[in-house]
């Protein structure tokens, strides 16, 4: 039988709390059930196999904040104290009992979490510890470093939007297991876009970022690929949890960066992780320079909406005129190999962008490889047909994160064997064209 956990999650981005949770728990192996997770609260009882599965599932989180060894629960004090002591008496706390018997040598401390409310004086901290005498703890306290940290965590209510509840809702207790890397690597902080020696306009949120990676499960030892690079937000986060990073743009200016101080592999020297920076090309990923046998783990990337200028792929506008262009040469050298060339483009379709990504992600990833990127959509037309999808991709996660009149969904996949059966849906099958660009110079009003 597994032991109970609490998880405290953040409130930061409630709706994508499970997918990344569930996303860990499927890449390092772990049995944990999520189906009680409530999107308007932050705590969260799972069962699992022990304290090693504890820490893998919470320690790269974004979206958590900590999880601990359930020890008990209750409305109010005098019922926590009864569940742990029920707990101590019953099989379901054998974990408590051991420690109980054998802690003479473990240094420790109390610590306190009060969600929306909670704040004590040290009186008062001081009073509720005491109040756990019966456990009769017997080694020493340590406020720094101690081996274990006895948590008392409380739920409170608002009562306006000043003040909250004095008495708590509810109240759990237990032993620190692992904190995430929100909380105990400050890593929203550190990889906050202001601290990155290059970032543009359109450089991704580092903290969606990385939940995209998480979701996208991008991990040691593989290969993460974004095809629309820019300045590199998604490698320098996909670098962070130690995948090998590639990437491209069409947009040469972007991957260039601006001089040597403010590139994309400056941003990687920022963190240490230059090793992990594979390369970034000039293309555009319809007409990509990967030999077909190269496999991606993970592709994580944000497409261009088109939404500063229309989105483009290489080609000619007009292929008639175009034709025989191939053959000029200047100063001996042909021309389209010269390193001044720019190479024509010719306007794209989000729809059909969407499509040829499904399409590039069905034959560069494994079997199990994930697909991860956001598609912008108009909040008043939006119909369920609009998600493309592909026979050799099942669609696990559609994650939104809104705005005013438009909103951005995280769209998930992952490479079935040749026994799926999907489905596939291109632009010409699909009931409402994605014209979001359109529709955003409108103020998303109704358009012919």
């Amino acid at each position: 039988m597994g032991r109970k956990y609490l998880l405290y999650l953040a409130q930061a981005y409630p709706n994508f709390r499970k997918a990344e949770l569930e996303s860990i728990a499927e890449m390092y192996g772990i049995k944990v059930d999520l189906s009680e997770h409530d999107e308007t609260n932050p705590f969260l009882i799972v069962e699992l196999e022990n304290d090693d599965a504890a820490r893998l599932l919470v320690k790269r989180s974004i979206l958590a904040r900590g999880i601990y060894e359930l020890w008990g629960k209750g409305d109010d004090l005098g019922e926590l104290h009864l569940d742990v002591q029920r707990r101590i008496e019953e099989s379901d706390g054998e974990y408590i009992k051991r420690f109980i018997e054998d802690n003479s040598q473990v240094s420790f401390k109390f610590d306190f979490i009060g969600y929306l409310g909670g704040r004590k004086t040290q009186e008062e901290r001081v009073r509720i510890i005491e109040t756990f005498k019966y456990l009769d703890f017997k080694g020493p306290i340590r406020m720094k470093n101690p081996d274990e940290i006895f948590v008392i965590l409380e739920e409170y209510h608002v009562l306006d939007e000043n003040t909250a509840a004095e008495i708590p809702d509810r109240m759990w207790f237990g032993r620190q297991v692992q904190l995430s890397a929100r909380i105990e690597e400050n890593i929203l902080d550190k990889y906050d876009l202001s601290k990155r020696p290059y970032i543009g306009t359109t450089s991704f949120d580092a903290e969606l970022s990385l939940v995209t990676c998480n979701i996208g499960q991008v991990d040691k030892g593989k290969i993460m690929y974004d095809p629309f690079a820019g300045t590199g937000s998604f490698l320098v986060t996909g670098s962070y949890f130690g995948a090998l990073t590639f990437g491209s743009d069409i947009d040469v200016r972007m991957l260039r960066g601006k001089g040597k101080q403010q590139t994309i592999e400056s941003n990687f020297q920022k963190y240490k992780t230059s090793m992990l920076f594979g390369d970034v090309l000039t293309m555009d990923f319809t007409n990509n320079a990967f030999r077909p046998s190269f496999k991606i783990d993970s592709i994580v990337c944000d497409p261009p909406y088109g939404v500063r200028e229309g989105l483009k792929v290489c080609g000619s506008k007009n292929p008639i005129r175009s034709a025989g262009k191939e053959n000029v040469v200047i100063n001996g050298e042909k021309a389209f190999l010269r390193r001044d060339y720019i190479q024509p483009k010719k306007s794209y379709e989000l729809d059909s962008l969407l499509d040829d990504l499904l399409r590039f992600a069905a034959k560069s990833l494994p079997v199990g490889g994930r697909l991860s990127f956001w598609m912008p959509t108009a909040n008043d037309r939006f119909e369920s047909t609009q998600i493309p999808q592909h026979e050799n991709l099942e669609l696990i996660y559609n994650l939104v994160q809104e705005f005013n009149k438009w909103a951005r969904r995280l769209l998930v996949y992952v490479k079935r064997d040749e026994d799926y059966k999907g489905k596939t849906m291109t632009k010409d099958d699909r009931s409402v064209v994605n014209n979001f660009r359109q529709r955003y110079f409108t103020g998303f009003r109704e358009v012919e």
